[in-house]
């Protein structure tokens, strides 16, 4: 799979620059390396690639929370506006203006739909900001205003997703990071999904969106990149990405006789990898 030339954001403004970037768990097992990629200020950046290719590790890095998994960035930086964030802790990333959503959808089962959105507007940088992010989100969510004294564990998938997104978007966030959001919901849910991460998006937050669904992450996404290995192997816009043969092949079952072969192939291509960059470590 080789690589289309560097990922540039298709507008001016760069809210986030990653360089060079390494990440380990414990001494010896890279998750990341050498990672570059760009998102500009009012864009959603598509990170796909297959299990163990470093993507939730990528989204750990931005928000601070690697020590939290055992991890560390061993090289490289990362800067929020030009501001170097990979030595701050996740609670400095918040006040930034970085909020991710992590996979599992992850609310709190026992607090009601209300409690967990005031949990998340904790984070806000000033009550003025609090108070737009309610208003956006009461807009975007209006299920979530019908099921406010609900506990949260018993809302449905969807509406705990939905909810998820809801909690990070109350402080007001510059940059939403969203790891996985699709996982387990039914397609029906999964386009509403895609449609509130386009509207999140033309309301003028930054997104950078973790996908296993392809498909979904390219409709919504301006820039992509594939991550193999803890490498950045393919960058380019969305539609070039989609266009490709290897994302055809590999993660849209494009020129396969089934979603089986498809994902043989990517195994196949990721483990191929694996083992040269296997040899060029212990070599």
């Amino acid at each position: 799979m080789g690589v289309q030339g560097e990922c540039e954001p298709h507008h001016d403004v760069r809210v986030l620059s990653v360089r060079g970037l390494n990440v380990r768990y414990g001494r010896s097992v890279r998750a990341l390396e050498g990672v570059d990629l760009e998102v500009g200020a009012d864009s959603v950046l598509a990170v796909l690639g297959g299990n163990g290719a470093g993507k939730s590790t990528l989204l750990r890095a931005v928000s601070g929370t690697l020590g939290l998994h055992g991890g560390a960035v061993a090289g490289g930086e990362i800067r929020f506006r030009d501001e170097r964030i990979d030595r701050l802790d996740p609670a400095r990333i918040v006040r930034h203006g970085i909020v991710a959503v992590p996979e599992g959808r992850q609310v709190f089962a026992r607090m009601t739909v209300e409690e967990n959105l005031r949990a998340g507007g904790l984070g806000a940088r000033s009550a003025e900001v609090r108070a737009r992010a309610r208003e956006r989100v009461a807009e975007l969510f209006p299920v979530l205003g019908e099921r406010s004294g609900q506990r949260a564990g018993l809302l449905s998938g969807g509406e705990q997703q939905m909810l998820a997104i809801g909690r990070a978007l109350m402080s007001g966030p510059e940059l939403l990071l969203l790891d996985e959001p699709s996982l387990g919901l039914a397609p029906q849910m999964v386009g509403r999904i895609a449609r509130i991460i386009g509207e999140i998006h033309a309301q003028g937050t930054a997104v950078v969106l973790v996908e296993q669904n392809a498909t979904m992450a390219l409709d919504v996404a301006d820039t992509a990149v594939v991550l193999e290995v803890g490498r950045v192997a393919l960058t380019g816009s969305a539609a070039e990405l989609a266009a490709s043969d290897d994302v055809q092949r590999l993660y849209l079952g494009g020129h396969a006789e089934s979603a089986e072969q498809a994902e043989a192939e990517q195994a196949e291509a990721l483990e191929h990898r694996r083992g040269r960059t296997l040899s060029r470590w212990v070599g």
